[in-house]
């Protein structure tokens, strides 16, 4: 079992501050943008990742990785877990995409995202997940979004897809989702089919949620979307 942390923490006028130990690295690549990079193969079942971020009131960073997330059955267990914080401070902005997580044949894979906002900070949080490589279907993930601003609850989402879950199904099910939580945003709601979804939240900010077979299916980009609102 590994166990992987990552700080990264953003501050108004100065580069990021990270520090890092296990299974992931991060690299700064610009003034305000950080890439997360695999050292080694996780996670794993049994392994846990827990990567947390901090942008300081009036800072700015953008967080990217370079490659995507393979989550593998261990020997001894197939269930990995990942804990991501994000914390924004007054003023702050913070634009969250990395590349997409893939749950391998057999693999469970848990993750809980903690955010907590500012009244006035900005935040893009965009999430892609496919259950299962090629021809593969089995596989089972499922991720938890908390978000409060300030001391007020934002949201509290939770979504599971692949073998065993709520969505599955014999006939069809999901087997890929894109998630983006976006805040502030003023856009009103949308569908596309049956589908995508763009839900306003009461307390401000917007969700959009897509889930479909492969993730090369989602016919309207997230930023597409995003234009088509404004």
């Amino acid at each position: 079992m590994l166990r992987t942390e990552v700080r990264i923490v953003a501050s108004p006028g100065v580069l990021p501050r990270i520090h890092a130990t296990g299974g992931l690295a991060a690299r700064r690549t610009g003034p305000d943008i950080v890439h997360l990079i695999g050292t080694a193969a996780t996670p794993l079942g049994g392994d846990e990742l827990d990567i947390a971020v901090v942008v300081e009131p009036g800072a700015r960073l953008c967080l990217r990785s370079v490659a995507a997330t393979i989550a593998l059955p261990g020997r001894t267990t197939p269930l990995s877990h990942a804990h991501w914080t994000f914390e924004v401070g007054a003023g702050g902005e913070l634009d969250v995409d990395p590349e997409p997580t893939v749950i391998a044949g057999g693999a469970v894979h848990h993750a809980v995202t903690t955010v907590r906002l500012a009244e006035d900070a900005r935040l893009r949080l965009r999430e892609r997940v496919q259950v299962g490589r090629t021809d593969e279907t089995v596989g089972h993930w499922r991720g938890d979004l908390v978000a409060d601003l300030d001391s007020m609850p934002l949201l509290r989402h939770r979504l599971e897809l692949g073998e065993d879950s709520p969505t599955d199904d014999a006939l069809a099910a999901p087997r890929a989702i894109t998630s983006v939580l976006r805040y502030p945003d003023e856009s009103g709601s949308r569908t596309w089919g049956l589908d995508a979804a763009l839900l306003p939240l009461a307390a401000g900010g917007s969700l959009y949620t897509w889930t479909g077979a492969r993730l090369s299916d989602e016919p309207i980009a997230e930023i597409e979307v995003a234009a088509i609102q404004r």
